[in-house]
């Protein structure tokens, strides 16, 4: 065979590995466990950091304050330094809505070592603490909540599973906003590959070592967030929900990670350039600033995505049947592993064969992140950059 056939085969051979034993990572079953109502409503404090969300609250913020919850349950909202009067606005709208009760937190600039972010959290979660929360729901500004949101989450974190323990950490990937052409080409597809870094079922699994959670949306155990000295232990986190994941895992605790029917985000990525930032601000972060890892994500990107598509047409080009078949073979192995999330985001499935040109996109973004960070510019997020974390001091 010749050397492009060759490097097809092993595509395909790529792809069929990960059809099967990379956890399923392409269905989309994983959702909240269905678990008997408890029949004592625990109290919960729902911590939303905000830093310039004028534009997202008046739609977020109410959804939060009408959760149809039995239990106690109130809203603390850090305003992290804002400029466009987000926590003036955040107690309008809790005057005009009502519903729970609401505390605006002003924490201040962050202190060396911390992301804005994460000491938003930490302050929100101090906050939150002194009413003694049973478990707090850390949640974006930009997430909308349905009014059974909160109800269904806490059903699904207590007692009465198959195997008689409740879990710590719940999260759910929120389904993101859908509606402009480049939208639909990236976001399903960035679901897409979050789930192939960290299928769900791994993660879901009684003592699993995948780790993962979804940041827009974490229920968590108040004492499991203690035990793993929530968000002190994660605070130069970039990734900060895979962070958060992975300490309360190695704590002690239970996690489960799946997609969201009940929860989605508001914000918009209309064109390419804001889709562009939205990943390239963290995606070196990943790679843990490591250009030997960058080097290795490239060159698998390009086998696994790019390689099927010009094989396929090497091969109907040059006469060359072998090429031509792997190629084919392994496209089509990637697109119906698509279908699933495409159909989830209710999409054409036609959009399924472009995924190697998504992909591509993805790659580019990749190594531009890498630039900013070579540049200075780190991970740059609302006008703060965070440059590669080194350890943290222990307190």
């Amino acid at each position: 065979m010749s050397a492009v056939a060759w490097i097809a085969v092993v595509s395909l051979s790529a792809w069929v590995w990960l059809l099967l034993g990379q956890g399923f990572f392409w269905r989309t079953d994983q959702r909240l466990p269905d678990r008997p109502e408890p029949v004592r409503w625990p109290s919960v404090a729902v911590v939303v950091p905000a830093r310039n969300e004028a534009a997202m609250l008046p739609v977020s913020l109410p959804s939060l304050l009408a959760q149809d919850y039995p239990g106690a349950a109130e809203v603390f909202l850090a305003d992290d330094c804002s400029d466009d009067g987000t926590g003036e606005l955040a107690r309008a709208l809790s005057d005009r809505c009502g519903g729970l009760p609401l505390t605006v937190v002003v924490p201040g600039e962050p202190e060396p070592g911390w992301t804005g972010k994460l000491w938003a959290l930490r302050h929100g979660i101090a906050a939150a603490r002194r009413r003694n929360p049973e478990f707090l729901l850390l949640t974006d500004a930009d997430i909308a909540h349905e009014p059974d949101s909160l109800r269904e989450l806490v059903r699904a974190a207590g007692a009465g599973g198959p195997d008689g323990e409740g879990l710590d950490l719940v999260s759910q990937m929120a389904r993101l906003r859908v509606a402009s052409a480049w939208e639909r080409l990236v976001v399903p597809a960035f679901v897409y590959f979050f789930g192939q870094l960290y299928p769900f079922r791994w993660v879901n699994r009684k003592g699993a070592r995948t780790a993962a959670a979804a940041g827009g949306c974490v229920l968590l155990r108040t004492r499991a967030a203690e035990r793993a000295r929530i968000p002190e232990s994660i605070r130069q986190a970039v990734i900060d929900d895979v962070s958060l994941a992975r300490a309360v895992q190695r704590s002690g605790g239970r996690i489960w990670l799946g997609l969201a029917d009940r929860v989605d985000s508001v914000r918009p990525y209309p064109g390419l350039a804001d889709l562009w930032r939205m990943v390239s601000r963290s995606a070196y972060a990943q790679l843990r600033h490591s250009p030997p890892l960058l080097a290795a994500t490239v060159a698998g990107l390009l086998l696994v995505y790019a390689v099927p598509p010009v094989a396929l047409v090497a091969g109907l080009v040059r006469g060359d049947p072998a090429a031509a078949w792997a190629g084919g073979a392994a496209w089509a192995v990637m697109a119906g592993t698509y279908m699933p999330v495409l159909g989830y985001y209710r999409q054409s499935l036609w959009l399924a064969p472009l995924l190697p040109f998504t992909a591509v996109l993805y790659l580019l973004m990749t190594i531009d992140s890498a630039v900013q960070h070579r540049r200075g510019r780190g991970a740059a997020w609302k006008g703060r950059t965070y440059a590669r974390p080194e350890a943290a001091p222990e307190q």
